[in-house]
């Protein structure tokens, strides 16, 4: 009996200690199903977090531990993380748009065009945005159009990098007439201390006058040699920045250099200020124009320098009421007002104010410049305080203006009217004042006043002061002395009354 008793009573507790140790292994057992069967039914809406799986799950007694972050991969990034990261580079502007955040590269190498164009697509859907081309990088930028019919409006490109040209001339297929530019555009703002490259130099090389030979050109920016990839470039230079259609439009604190053609130019613009901005290419490139206006009004430019193988500032057809003052130009052509009438075209200019100028080794200061045949008008033209060191022609009005070898003669002209010039001072290398107006129309009121000009050789004069056909007054002595300025009004042999306009504008 007692042997009896003693088993069962070990039978008993072996099988209650059988019970216990199940239970213990069936409860992470358990878990570890539930675990699974919540994945299965929660599956593509959660995913697991790395801490909790992945080996000794039976040491962790909480059990698994969730996320609910979307399963979509170890790279998915939400639109909330996109969202954070623009949000992030743009300063917590939701209005800021980086092109670095489109693809851009930014290593002078990769095409960044697309870049562009996508920040500039989102910029315009959105009212006083901000394009931001990030300083410490360079982008390869191939010609593109920034267009602005459906665009918001007052939009600012926040240049602090470098946008430099393509060199290849495929990429310029026969030939185009701009590399950047903004149309149609009300308020559009370029400002940063950036800069926009033109490599021109591959393109300078077919010039004459151009001293670098043609199979190694020569960056004097960036001191380098720069070659074509691809062949000869088309005949056809493109401005390097072009604003066309727009009002409201500033451009301030970038550097423009090296431009195949022009540098800067507004065509068709209003209210427009240029400050505080470089120019730059080699005096010797040809047909470089710093900046260049056509058919645009309420223009102002000031507190910039500029260095160019053509016309610091020229100013075409169609302009009125434009304001520069305090500018450094040279090398180069000087401020100019034309050619105006070129293939007997009709042209109008007024309003124009040039003062507080400083100009070195440049081929003339202040210019007006017309062709024969022409008509139209320039008018109520104000050049004061220029300041000209080692000019070649200070002072020039030229109604014979041909840039060819020889030009065919004409009677109608341009008319000039209404020049005066005040306190221009300095040095010259060839002949102090040119004025060369039409027989058949005359420059008219033309007025000097506190001229001091002497020659760069030791006081020699080289050419005396040059008048034809000028119409004016001398309101103060000069120097040297201008004696050959005819008084009063032209007068018409042919018609018997005063003569000195044309076609009015």
């Amino acid at each position: 009996m007692m042997i009896t008793f003693k088993l069962r009573s070990l039978t008993f507790f072996i099988f209650i200690a059988f019970s216990i140790w199940c239970s213990s292994l069936l409860e992470p057992c358990n878990a570890r199903k539930g675990g699974k069967q919540y994945w299965r039914q929660n599956k593509g809406a959660l995913r697991k977090e790395q801490k909790g799986y992945g080996g000794n799950h039976h040491r962790h007694p909480a059990g698994p531990r969730v996320s609910t972050t979307p399963l979509r991969g170890d790279n998915y990034i939400t639109p909330e993380e996109t969202a954070a990261k623009l949000q992030k580079n743009s300063g917590g502007n939701s209005n800021v748009f980086n092109v670095l955040d489109y693809g851009a590269k930014g290593d002078g190498k990769a095409d960044d065009t697309k870049a562009f164009e996508a920040a500039w697509a989102a910029a315009c859907k959105v009212q006083a945005s901000t394009i931001n081309v990030p300083s410490g990088s360079v982008f390869l930028v191939k010609p593109i159009s920034f267009s602005g019919p459906n665009c918001e409006a007052n939009i600012v490109f926040q240049l602090d990098g470098k946008i430099i040209a393509p060199t290849s001339s495929v990429d310029w297929g026969s030939g185009l007439l701009q590399w950047l530019e903004f149309t149609k555009l009300k308020g559009i703002s370029i400002k940063g201390k950036g800069v926009i490259d033109g490599q021109g130099s591959v393109w300078w090389s077919d010039s004459p006058t151009y001293n670098i030979p043609a199979d190694q050109t020569y960056s004097s920016s960036q001191d380098t040699v720069i070659e074509s990839d691809s062949g000869k470039m088309p005949s056809t230079k493109p401005t390097a920045l072009r604003f066309y259609g727009s009002d409201g439009v500033s451009v301030t604190g970038i550097t423009l250099q090296n431009s195949p053609q022009a540098h800067l130019k507004f065509d068709a613009c209003t209210n427009v200020q240029v400050s505080d901005i470089s120019i730059s290419s080699p005096g010797d490139s040809p047909n470089t124009d710093g900046i260049h206006l056509q058919n645009s009004q309420d223009v102002v430019i000031f507190g910039t320098s500029i260095a160019c193988g053509d016309d610091c500032i020229s100013i075409q057809t169609g302009c009125s009421n434009i304001y520069v003052h305090n500018v450094n130009c040279g090398p180069g052509h000087g401020v100019s007002i034309g050619g105006l009438g070129k293939d007997n075209t009709r042209a109008c200019v007024s309003n124009v104010t040039v003062r507080d100028v400083k100009m070195h080794n440049t081929l003339t200061g202040v210019r007006i410049k017309t062709w024969q045949g022409g008509s139209g008008s320039v008018q109520n033209i104000m050049f004061s305080n220029i300041q000209v060191s080692e000019v070649a022609t200070p002072i020039m009005i030229d109604q014979f203006y041909c840039d060819k070898s020889k030009c065919q003669n004409e009677t109608s002209a341009v008319a000039v009217s209404g020049v005066n010039y005040v306190n221009i001072q300095g040095t010259y290398t060839t002949k102090p004042v040119h004025f060369a107006c039409s027989d058949s129309v005359p420059c008219t009121g033309v007025s000097l006043d506190t001229i001091q000009l002497k020659s760069v050789d030791e006081g020699k004069q080289l050419y005396d002061p040059f008048c034809w056909e000028a119409y004016g007054e001398l309101k103060t002595s000069t120097v040297p002395e201008i004696d050959c300025l005819k008084k009063g009004k032209p007068y018409s042999s042919s018609t018997g009354a005063q003569s000195g306009s044309s076609d009015s504008c």
